[in-house]
């Protein structure tokens, strides 16, 4: 015969930190990411990989470029010329990073 036990745990939460779901948690992350832009230096320090890296693993090879360029669309600016700076759109620029890594490093 087997018996059940009804047991009741109480488990404290520091004032200071909340207990959301793991969905939650992804909508927030991504919420902090809505209108912010980057700049070069800081996709070098999302990615960990130099400009150089990134420029010729996802910026200019074609297949990618049509699909980030602002001028299609997309959601990269790319400077024309000297004194402009590239510019990401942070939320899409990482929904593309993660949407895209096994195409980024299979080259």
């Amino acid at each position: 015969m087997e018996q059940l036990l009804g047991v009741s745990l109480s488990i404290p939460i520091p004032a200071d930190q909340v207990l959301i779901s793991k969905v939650e948690l992804q909508e927030l992350k991504e919420q902090s990411l809505i209108g912010v832009y980057w700049n070069m230096k800081d996709l070098e320090e999302k990615i960990a990989k130099k400009s150089e890296w990134i420029k010729s693993n996802i910026l200019y090879p074609s297949r990618f470029r049509k699909i980030l360029d602002s001028e299609n669309g997309g959601f990269v600016f790319y400077p024309k010329s000297k004194g402009q700076t590239w510019s990401f759109q942070a939320s899409k620029m990482a929904n593309f990073l993660d949407q895209n890594f096994t195409n980024i490093f299979k080259g």
